[in-house]
C-alpha cells in the first residue's frame, strides 16, 4: 500500500515538469515568431514623403548678443571738491538739461572773484601804458619811429658822429653830451687825417652845420642813405620801438598781463560751471559713483548716462560666418522677456578686426531694432539671427530629401552659389527612382529646385 502511493507522488512530478518544459516551448516560438513578422513589418513598412512646393528659401546665420545703449555719457565734475547735492539713481529716466549732481561753489567762486580783479588791474595797466606812449613828443621820435637815446652813426659822406660831432661830411653840429666843438667841413675829396682819401659823395650841406632837434643828432648813416639811431627807440608811433635800456615796450608787456589774466579768468568760470552736472541729452541713468558729502577730483566720472531710446545688440560671429555679414542686412532678436516674439532689426556696423577667443576668433557687429522695445533693459541676452540670403516664391524641397553632391567653391560675395544633389523620386506605380537636381540657394530647412523636379512631385526624407 505504501508502495502504491510513491509511485502516485512520482507521476504528478513528471506531469508538472512536462508541463512547465511545453510552456516554455510555446513562449519561446511566440517570440521567436514576432520578432521575424516584427522585421518583416518595420521593412515593408513605407518610407515618410514631402511633396515639392513653392515658397521661401532662407539662409541665416544665429548667435548671441547682448544690448546696450547706443550712446554712453560719463559725466563728471570740473574742479575738486564737495559733493553737496545728488538728485538722481541709477535707472532713473532723465530729460536733456535736468540738475543730475552739485558741488559747493565757494572755492570756484572765490578763484572767479580773483581772477576778476587781477584782469581789472591788468586793463589799468594797459591804459596807463598807451596814454604813457601818446604823450611822447611825436620830435622825439626819428624817422624809423624810435627816440635817441646814444649818438649816430654813419654820414651822408660815410663819416662816423662820436659823441654828437660830425666828421667828414657829418652834420658838424654838437649834441647834447658830445664836445660842444664844431669843426670844419671837408671838402669832398680831400684826404682824412688819417690820410685816407675819401670818395666823392653827394652831401645835404657840404662845409655847412645844420641845427640838429632837441635830443637828437640829424647826421645821416651810411653811403648817403637815411640817418639811423645808434641808441634804442620806445614808445614812437611810427613802429614798435622798446622801453628804457633795450627793455620791452610797456604797452606790450601790459596787453600780453591782460590776456593772460582773460584765461585765467575763462579757467575759472568753466570750473566754476563745472561744479553742476546737467544731462547733456535724454536717457537713463546707468549708474551714479558716490553721494552728498563724497570728496571728488576733477576729471573724474561721477555719472553714467545712457541713451536707452537709441538701444542697440551688440553681438559676436566666428570667423566662417563673418564674410556673409553685411551693413543693412535685416535680422530678427528675441528677447528672454518676450519669449516667442521676433523683433525685427538690421545689422549697422561689422568690426573689420576680430579678436581671439581661445582657439577662434569672432568678429564683433551692432544691429539696431526698427523699434526699439519699451521695456528692453541694458545688458539683457539677446538671440540674435540676420538672414544672409533669401529667396522667396521658388520651387523648393526639404534639405533631409537631398543628398548634396560635392560643394564648388563659395562664391567670393558670401552667397551660397549654384550645386547639384540627388533624390529619391516616387513613381506611381509605389517604387522609388534617383534623379539628379540642381540647386540654387541652400537654406536653413528648405534648398531651391532650379532643375530636376517638378510642383507635387514625391520625394523620399532620410533616406
Amino acid at each position: 500500500m505504501g508502495i502504491g502511493l510513491g509511485a502516485s507522488g512520482r507521476g504528478r512530478r513528471v506531469w508538472w515538469l512536462s508541463g512547465g518544459v511545453a510552456v516554455v516551448l510555446v513562449l519561446s516560438g511566440s517570440v521567436a515568431a514576432y520578432a521575424l513578422t516584427g522585421d518583416d513589418a518595420e521593412s515593408s513598412r513605407p518610407a515618410a514623403t514631402a511633396r515639392v512646393d513653392r515658397g521661401d528659401v532662407t539662409l541665416a546665420i544665429a548667435t548671441i548678443g547682448n544690448l546696450q545703449p547706443a550712446q554712453t555719457r560719463t559725466l563728471g565734475f570740473a574742479g575738486r571738491g564737495t559733493v553737496t547735492e545728488v538728485k538722481v539713481r541709477a535707472g532713473d529716466q532723465v530729460t536733456a538739461g535736468a540738475l543730475l549732481a552739485r558741488l559747493d561753489p565757494a572755492d570756484a567762486q572765490q578763484r572767479v572773484d580773483s581772477a576778476r580783479d587781477a584782469l581789472t588791474e591788468a586793463r589799468s595797466a594797459l591804459d596807463a601804458a598807451q596814454q604813457l606812449q601818446s604823450a611822447a613828443p611825436a620830435d622825439d621820435c626819428t624817422p624809423g619811429g624810435g627816440t635817441r637815446t646814444g649818438g649816430t652813426v654813419g654820414g651822408s659822406g660815410g663819416g662816423t658822429g662820436t659823441g654828437g660831432t660830425g666828421v667828414a661830411g657829418g652834420s658838424g653840429a654838437p649834441t647834447p653830451g658830445g664836445s660842444g666843438t664844431p669843426r670844419p667841413s671837408v671838402p669832398a675829396g680831400t684826404p682824412r687825417e688819417s690820410g685816407t682819401p675819401t670818395p666823392p659823395a653827394p652831401s645835404t650841406s657840404a662845409g655847412q652845420s645844420r641845427p640838429p632837434s632837441p635830443g637828437s643828432s640829424a647826421a645821416p648813416t651810411g653811403a648817403g642813405g637815411p640817418g639811423q639811431s645808434a641808441g634804442t627807440d620806445r614808445n614812437c608811433p611810427g613802429g614798435g620801438g622798446s622801453g628804457p635800456a633795450g627793455g620791452p615796450d610797456p604797452v606790450l608787456r601790459a596787453q600780453q598781463q591782460v590776456t593772460s589774466t582773460e584765461l585765467n579768468l575763462a579757467n575759472a568760470e568753466d570750473v566754476l560751471a563745472g561744479a553742476t552736472i546737467t544731462a547733456p541729452i535724454a536717457g537713463r541713468i546707468l549708474s551714479v559713483a558716490g553721494g552728498v558729502g563724497s570728496a571728488v577730483n576733477s576729471g573724474g566720472t561721477f555719472i553714467t548716462l545712457g541713451d536707452v531710446g537709441g538701444m542697440e545688440v551688440a553681438a559676436s560671429f566666428p570667423e566662417a560666418d563673418v564674410g556673409r555679414l553685411a551693413v543693412g542686412l535685416p535680422a530678427t532678436v528675441t528677447l528672454a522677456n518676450r519669449p516667442g516674439e521676433q523683433l525685427p532689426a538690421k545689422v549697422t556696423q561689422v568690426d573689420p578686426v576680430g579678436t581671439a577667443d581661445g582657439p577662434l576668433v569672432r568678429y564683433g557687429a551692432l544691429l539696431s531694432f526698427n523699434q526699439v522695445p519699451a521695456d528692453a533693459l541694458v545688458g539683457q541676452t539677446a538671440n540674435v539671427r540676420v538672414t544672409v540670403e533669401s529667396v522667396t516664391g521658388v520651387l523648393r524641397a526639404p534639405a533631409t530629401a537631398v543628398h548634396l553632391d560635392a560643394a564648388p567653391p563659395a562664391p567670393a560675395d558670401g552667397t551660397t552659389g549654384p550645386s547639384s544633389g540627388k533624390v529619391l523620386l516616387r513613381t506611381p506605380a509605389g517604387g522609388t527612382e534617383p534623379r539628379q537636381v540642381t540647386i540654387g540657394v541652400r537654406g536653413d530647412q528648405y534648398l531651391e529646385i532650379t532643375a530636376g523636379l517638378a510642383e507635387s512631385d514625391e520625394i523620399v526624407l532620410n533616406w
